[in-house]
């Protein structure tokens, strides 16, 4: 197994402030497909000997300068050794074409990212926990399906990317009728691309910002394209994935086993967010029909917006006491 070579910046470049409380550096792994991803790893200061680990990504199409790296940061600070990676195609990350996701390749990055941490010196293999934020906390779910390995899994703000992309938003499009539409759409783009010889971005968070954008595009066009929350790397702050990049989205649903899910999952979601039918019904089904219920967890935040767990807002909503003591009770 060989790791390509990643341009890695040094430069604190993030969106968030740096901690004194926690040691940061950057490091690289390997997905079982081969693709390196780059990470920053986040320690606390003045601890030794075997810790609890956590790797955190997401949300859907931003980097680990961004919401994942405050997690993994702020998580560091209580305790816990973590990581923050940017997914497989995307930011500092290796893998081609650019831009691309993928319902499996983006499932396994998280277990890439418990391979790593398994063996690392200061980590008890035996306490390795995932969290995923908006998209990826659905990969984060899915991922603890799989993977018997992970231990307690946090799904933030989640988004079921499989389900938005075969059914619209609210399932408004559920339809074979719209499915075939998508479908067709997005294969004469393959064309498009394939004649052209390089793959056509869809474009990221819509700016400038229409009078009449839905709140919760003003809530995206408020993180991702202010200084906030915007990177240079962060699709969503700029080009955004190519125009084909979800289509496997459409006809490979995550989530199917979710049921049997024997470790500890605690979704957390905002009341006021758009995407909170996504957190409320995979808690449903996690839970339906499953015997391993009593470690599951669904926690609603009043009046928080789905961005408003990207960052806290202004409010500084996200429950990182109970997020740890979740895992401190779990790993």
């Amino acid at each position: 197994m060989t790791e390509e070579k990643l341009i890695l910046t040094e430069e604190w470049d993030k969106t968030f402030p740096k901690s004194d409380k926690t040691d940061h550096r950057k490091v690289t792994f390997h997905n079982r497909y081969g693709i390196t991803l780059a990470a920053d790893m986040y320690t606390p200061k003045g601890v030794s000997g075997k810790l609890s680990a956590i790797a955190v990504c997401g949300p859907f199409g931003a980097v680990k300068e961004q919401c994942s790296g405050l997690y993994a940061q702020t998580l560091a600070e209580r305790g816990f050794l973590t990581v923050a990676f940017d997914p497989s195609f995307t930011g500092e990350s290796g893998g081609q074409p650019r831009y691309m996701a993928s319902p499996d390749i983006n499932t396994e990055d998280f277990s890439a990212a418990v391979d790593f941490l398994s063996v690392q010196d200061n980590v008890d293999p035996d306490k390795i926990g995932i969290l995923g934020i908006c998209g990826w906390g659905g990969m984060a779910i899915n991922a603890a399906a799989a993977d018997t390995r992970i231990k307690a899994t946090v799904a933030s703000t989640m988004y079921d990317m499989t389900r938005v992309n075969a059914k619209g938003y609210f399932d408004s499009e559920d339809s074979e009728e719209k499915r075939y539409e998508k479908k067709a759409a997005l294969n004469a783009q393959r064309i498009k691309d394939y004649k052209s010889g390089e793959y056509e971005l869809g474009g990221g968070v819509v700016d400038p910002l229409p009078d009449d954008a839905p709140y919760f595009v003003k809530d995206y066009y408020d993180y991702y394209k202010t200084p906030r929350g915007y990177h240079k790397r962060s699709l969503n702050s700029n080009g955004g994935w190519n125009k084909t990049g979800c289509l496997s989205f459409i006809n490979m649903p995550i989530l199917q086993y979710s049921n049997e899910i024997r470790s500890a999952v605690l979704i957390v979601h905002g009341d006021k967010a758009h995407s909170c039918y996504f957190g409320k019904d995979a808690y449903a089904d996690m839970t339906r029909d499953s015997k391993y219920t009593a470690n599951k967890e669904l926690l609603i935040i009043p009046g928080a917006s789905h961005t408003d767990l990207y960052d806290g807002g202004k409010d500084k909503v996200i429950p990182f006491d109970k997020i740890a003591g979740f895992y401190t009770a779990n790993l």
